[in-house]
């Protein structure tokens, strides 16, 4: 029998206690991208909107174009607004990312923004591209959605990390994500990821994940970083950003060229 709507394996994995992978597009929302990631070995595509101006036109193409592959499609909201959010789950996102929690009570409204009635404030539009445009008992493909649907709450301020238990603790909430730059901005030491006060505020999240039951995650944007956050037991990581990852890659290959042209003019 078919399933009313696709299924989404990296919640699955996270709520058995296992890890996920991934990537981040914050520039190129090329038509190849998810099948280069796929290719890559992703897990799961991270469409941001908070940083890249990227909309919503652009963004249901990019939902489109996971359809029929093996990764989870996943989107980072500029805020938690209703209309950021359902808007992406109804364009094809299995998940949101909302950065910036600061309370449980913000937390309680992003769920409440991802669920049907009578469980949240979801409107219902059936038969569009979240569902595939396809038919069926809409109360059952309802409650697949809502155990499709991973909700991703970052951890980024003090405000949050201050009540990063309470945020942990609401129904709903799959994932904690810290976004290290803005919490060290907001914990006055910007960029210092090596000081005592961040490494206290991974161990505090870390902490939370571990007593609700959530998975905690994080951009790892290098090598030695991920090798550090996977023992710190961050279980949901994605790898580098899109553009810097294209811009290495090649600033490594034209030095290249430039060796050996060097080299053959000298010979």
């Amino acid at each position: 029998m078919t399933a009313l709507v696709r299924p989404n394996p990296v919640k699955r994995q996270l709520a058995a206690g296992g890890h996920a992978v991934g990537a981040m597009a914050f520039e190129c929302f090329t038509a190849a991208l998810p099948a280069l990631c796929v290719n890559a070995g992703a897990e799961y595509l991270l469409y941001d909107m908070e940083h890249t101006g990227l909309g919503f036109e652009t963004l249901k193409t990019g939902m489109a174009l996971c359809r029929g592959l093996p990764i989870v499609p996943l989107v980072r909201v500029p805020r938690g607004d209703y209309a950021f959010i359902a808007r992406s789950l109804d364009v094809g996102a299995f998940g949101v990312m909302v950065p910036m929690v600061a309370s449980a009570e913000e937390a309680r409204h992003i769920v409440s923004c991802t669920r049907y009635p009578p469980a949240g404030r979801r409107g219902a539009a059936f038969g569009f591209a979240h569902d595939d445009f396809g038919g069926g008992d809409v109360v059952a493909k309802m409650a697949a959605l809502h155990e499709r649907t991973l909700v991703i709450a970052q951890i980024e301020t003090a405000e949050g990390l201050a009540d990063v238990e309470a945020i942990a603790a609401v129904p709903g909430i799959d994932v904690l994500w810290i976004g290290q730059f803005d919490l060290t901005n907001f914990l006055g030491i910007p960029g210092d990821f090596a000081h005592p006060r961040f490494a206290a505020a991974l161990d505090r999240v870390l902490a939370a994940c571990d007593r609700h039951g959530k998975a905690p995650a994080i951009l790892a944007p290098d090598d030695a970083s991920a090798e550090l956050f996977a023992r710190r037991g961050f279980r949901m990581m994605a790898y580098g950003i899109d553009h810097l990852l294209l811009q290495q890659a090649l600033s490594r290959g034209i030095a290249t060229l430039r060796q050996r042209l060097d080299r053959g003019r000298d010979e």
